[in-house]
């Protein structure tokens, strides 16, 4: 097996993986409670990392969202690290947790449209409307996650219940 193939199979299988832990995460949030936190925000990390394992010629667009998403992670880690999600950082913590699941999903909606037949004959050039309208909505769809997500999560902090890593 070549390195390319091997990057890209370990690459994609953890992405899955830290979408799927993400889940778990921000439902929990929108419950009022942290599970698989830890793990969400490890996986996130590995996934973001190991994109850059790609061969690539100059920058590139998925070498920024990876930047990006590893400051949204260093952003959650200093709520949670640092400011003992006190005050509007526990808001902070929840909004980055969903804004990193995010990243992965518009990520996994890009590549999908460039690796699955039907979807790149839909928009070829990721231009097209389809592609626009897949985004817009995984977007909408985390803007109301978010909302909840950091609601829910923030008055449960600020009720006092444990939030431990986990």
């Amino acid at each position: 097996m070549s390195y390319l193939v091997a990057i890209t199979l370990f690459h994609t299988a953890l992405c899955f993986i830290a979408i799927g832990a993400g889940a778990v995460a921000v439902a929990g949030l929108c419950q009022g409670r942290r599970i698989w936190t830890g793990r969400f925000l490890a996986l996130a990390t590995a996934v973001s990392v190991t994109g850059y394992f790609f061969p690539f010629h100059g920058v590139t667009p998925a070498m920024i969202v990876g930047a990006i998403a590893l400051g949204v992670i260093v952003v959650a880690l200093a709520a949670y690290r640092h400011f003992h999600l006190e005050g509007v950082w526990a808001r902070v913590y929840a909004s980055a947790l969903v804004a990193s699941l995010y990243l992965l999903a518009f990520v996994t909606v890009a590549q999908a449209f460039q690796k699955i037949p039907v979807l790149h004959g839909l928009a070829p050039t990721q231009s097209e409307l389809p592609f626009a309208i897949a985004q817009i909505g995984v977007l909408i769809f985390f803007l109301i996650v978010g909302w909840r997500a950091t609601s829910r999560f923030r008055a449960s902090v600020s009720a006092g219940r444990p939030v431990m890593l986990k």
